[in-house]
């Protein structure tokens, strides 16, 4: 069942969502050569227990993984794209990190991923992220009132195979609001025109995730971490949107370098 939203309800997301964008942001800055990769993990429990917020992904048991998920954050870094496990590994120069990671506040949830490269960057994982921020990018665009559910995952699909890029539709983006994961699946590659109409209400995940040589992947030991299947690189980008009367509303933004008006991640804005 796909529940609509009110605009009083989307609003209470957003909430959810500038928290969310905000520790993104500011575990990017965290992550840096020489850190490990359970540090990013325990500063983000902090910041969210700070807030009264509540992981989506602790105690998170789906059909795939070994055991419940005991964590806050999906690390993955180079050839691990999904569900990476947080452990006990040290950053290097020139790794590709990705976060993906979703709370709860006030029964209201928000998703949201982003990839970056710490220390010395290779081009070819500086083009690699970027196909899926200008994917994710080109799918807002997409998510029009009106429109369909097939125009999201046709703009994400044309992006990365523009770039050069297979897809992989095994996993994609999904419904969300009162849970994390909620009808409908939102495929990252498709047929414009397709699929159920874009009402005003309607609150998903849209995140493309990409594979630099392949579009198969494969699953580490403990079951949760997905790889790509030749070892190449992978990046995700990831953002909770809401489809209003006006369009699409990004409710998981991320401050901007220098935006003075964002909080630190956990606390409110003070009027100026």
């Amino acid at each position: 069942m796909i529940e609509l939203k009110s605009a009083e309800e989307i609003d209470r997301m957003a909430v959810t969502g500038r928290f969310v964008g905000e520790l993104l942001a500011e575990l990017s800055g965290v992550a840096a050569v020489g850190v490990n990769l359970m540090d990013i993990e325990h500063h983000a429990r902090r910041r969210i227990k700070e807030r009264g917020a509540v992981s989506c992904y602790w105690d998170y048991s789906p059909s795939f993984g070994r055991g419940p998920f005991r964590n806050v954050l999906c690390l993955s870094v180079n050839d691990a794209v999904l569900h990476g496990l947080p452990h006990d590994y040290v950053l290097r120069d020139g790794d590709l990190v990705s976060i993906d990671m979703a709370v709860t506040i006030d029964g209201w949830s928000a998703d949201s991923a982003l990839s970056f490269i710490v220390g010395t960057p290779d081009p070819a994982d500086v083009k690699l992220i970027e196909a899926t921020e200008v994917a994710l990018e080109a799918a807002i665009a997409a998510a029009k009132p009106g429109g369909r559910l097939g125009d999201i995952s046709a703009a994400i699909g044309a992006v990365a195979h523009s770039y050069g890029y297979s897809v992989n539709n095994e996993f994609g983006g999904h419904g969300i609001g009162r849970t994390m994961h909620e009808a409908p699946h939102v495929a990252n590659n498709g047929r414009a025109g397709r699929g159920m109409k874009l009402d005003p209400g309607l609150t998903i995940a849209v995140e493309p995730w990409l594979c630099r040589t392949t579009d198969k992947i494969k699953y580490d030991a403990d079951g949760w971490t997905i790889r790509s299947a030749d070892g190449s690189r992978t990046a995700h980008s990831e953002h909770t949107v809401a489809i209003t009367p006006a369009g699409a509303r990004v409710l998981t933004l991320r401050p901007t370098p220098g935006d003075a008006s964002a909080a630190p991640a956990g606390k409110p804005a003070t009027a100026s």
